[in-house]
C-alpha cells in the first residue's frame, strides 16, 4: 500500500490548534469577503487529472535545436516553447540527462512540459561523462542562455526558473539548486550524487525515485537527499512502485503529472495545482509519497 507521511512546521500546527480552540469555545471565524487574488502567473485552464495525464497539455508548442557551437557552458540541446504568447511570458526549465546519456533519452519530457506553459531546454552535456557538479553548472548556464541570448528570451520571465535531471543530471539539479537559491523549483529524477546532505537547499524540490533502482538505490540516494533538505523548505518525495533507475527514459505518466503539478505550483505560484501535491498521488503506481503538506 502507498504510504503518505507529512511534516508541518510549528507555525502551521499552532494555527490549526488556534482554530480548533476557537471552534471548541463557540467562537466564529472571520471569513474574507472575497477569495484571494489568483497568481498573475497562472497559465492555462483550471487543472484536472485528465489534463495532467494526457500526452500533451493545453498549449501548442514548437521546438528548435541549439548548436553546441553557439553556446558556452553546456553542450547545446533542444528548446521547446509554447507558440502563443497571448497569456504573457512563461517560466523556464532546464533538464539534464544522466551519465553517458544524451538528451534524446529524456526528450519526451520536453514537449510534454512545454505544453503546460513553460519554456524547456533539454541540454546536451559537455561530455557524457560529466559528474553532477559539472551538470549543475551546465543547467545554470543553459538557463542563462535561455533568458539572455536565446531567440525565445522574450517569452520567458527570468525570475521564474527551474531545473531538473535524471541520474547524475538529477544530482546536478540538486547542485544547481544549492548554488542558485533564487530558482523556483528543482525536480531530480532517480538522482545520483556522492554528496548525501543537502541542508543548504531552499528551492522547492520534488525528488522522484524508483523502488527497484539498483544504480541509485532510493535508500542511499533519493531518500537521504529528501531527508537532508530542511523541513522549512518545500519538498516532496515520490517513489514509483517497481520502477527501475531508467523510468524517466520512457513515457511515464505519474512522473509527468507530478512534475508538471510541482512546476506549476512553485514556478507559476499557481495554487490550483496544490490539490495534486497535498495529500498527493496514490494508486498502484505509487509506492510512497511524502510532502511538507500543505504548501505555504
Amino acid at each position: 500500500m502507498p504510504t503518505t507521511t507529512r511534516s508541518r512546521t510549528p507555525v502551521r500546527a499552532l494555527a490549526r490548534l488556534a482554530v480548533a480552540a476557537l471552534l471548541a469555545t463557540g467562537g466564529a471565524l472571520a471569513v474574507p469577503a472575497a477569495a484571494s487574488a489568483a497568481s498573475p502567473y497562472e497559465r492555462g485552464p483550471a487543472p484536472t487529472s485528465a489534463i495532467l495525464e494526457a500526452s500533451r497539455g493545453p498549449f501548442a508548442t514548437s521546438s528548435m535545436n541549439v548548436s553546441s557551437l553557439s553556446v558556452t557552458g553546456f553542450g547545446g540541446g533542444v528548446i521547446y516553447y509554447p507558440t502563443s504568447t497571448a497569456e504573457g511570458t512563461f517560466g523556464a526549465v532546464a533538464i539534464s540527462p544522466g551519465y553517458t546519456a544524451s538528451w534524446s533519452s529524456l526528450s519526451w519530457l520536453g514537449p510534454r512540459i512545454a505544453s503546460h506553459g513553460f519554456v524547456v531546454i533539454g541540454i546536451e552535456t559537455n561530455t557524457r561523462l560529466d559528474q553532477p557538479d559539472s551538470r549543475g553548472r551546465q543547467l545554470l548556464a543553459a538557463l542563462d542562455y535561455l533568458t539572455q541570448r536565446s531567440s525565445v528570451r522574450g517569452r520567458i520571465d527570468s525570475s521564474r526558473l527551474a531545473v531538473a535531471g535524471h541520474s547524475m543530471g538529477g544530482g546536478g539539479s540538486l547542485e544547481a539548486a544549492a548554488a542558485r537559491p533564487s530558482l523556483q523549483a528543482a525536480v531530480p529524477l532517480a538522482p545520483w550524487n556522492l554528496d548525501k546532505t543537502w541542508s543548504e537547499v531552499r528551492v522547492p524540490t520534488l525528488i522522484i525515485g524508483g523502488e527497484t533502482d539498483s544504480v541509485a538505490p532510493v535508500a542511499t540516494h533519493s531518500i537521504p537527499f529528501y531527508n537532508s533538505i530542511p523541513a522549512s523548505s518545500e519538498k516532496a518525495y515520490l517513489e514509483l512502485d517497481g520502477a527501475s533507475h531508467f523510468f524517466p527514459q520512457t513515457t511515464n505518466t505519474p512522473t509527468a503529472k507530478q512534475m508538471v503539478a510541482w512546476l506549476k505550483r512553485f514556478v507559476d505560484d499557481d495554487t490550483r495545482y496544490e490539490q495534486f501535491l497535498c495529500p498527493g498521488p496514490n494508486g498502484s503506481a505509487i509506492q510512497e509519497y511524502r510532502n511538507t503538506c500543505p504548501s505555504a
